[in-house]
């Protein structure tokens, strides 16, 4: 396993949509070990492929307090409902910053696991939120869009600030 370079707002390939994993094989399965090393190091509750520089369709999840219960989607696909909350959100691309996002209270995604097998799943609470966020990714959307130009703007400012003094 090996830790990944997580890409950093405001990196353009970002904004790259992921495509779909055409088959679940050896690769596939490094990527998710190696996702969810990195996951685990950085420290962070999920990670989706496109943070890593890889545009496909892999999200790796774990919200559980002793970091033991990841959740692997590949290919996945959500149906939204429920109430529309606000929570804050961080990011492990934009790190340091945490804003107030609204999504759904409860997803169901349709998806592969690290296995290759489809499965479905219903989620609510910080678990929902955190697919709702990684599925984002895939897509080339960040937490920052949802906020108004001015915020983004200056997180922007801050994080190329930040990133041209650590070069």
């Amino acid at each position: 396993m090996a830790i990944l370079p997580i890409l950093e707002f405001p990196d353009p390939r970002l904004r790259t949509r992921a495509k779909p994993v055409q088959k679940v094989d050896g690769r596939i399965s490094k990527l998710v070990d190696d996702m969810l090393e990195t996951m685990y190091e950085a420290p962070g509750i999920g990670l989706a492929a496109t943070q890593v520089n890889v545009h496909e369709r892999v999200i790796v999840i774990d919200v559980t307090e002793s970091k033991d219960a990841p959740h692997v989607f590949i290919n996945p696909s959500l149906s939204l409902s429920g109430n529309i909350l606000e929570t804050e959100e961080g990011c492990l691309s934009v790190p340091g910053f945490y804003e107030p996002v609204t999504r759904h209270e409860f997803v169901r995604v349709d998806a592969l696991d690290a296995s290759g097998n489809a499965f479905s799943l219903e989620a609510e609470g910080l678990l929902s939120i955190c697919i709702q966020h990684e599925c984002d990714h895939l897509e080339g959307k960040l937490f920052v869009d949802y906020l108004s130009g001015l915020k983004r703007t200056r997180i922007k400012k801050k994080l190329v600030k930040l990133q041209k003094q650590s070069a």
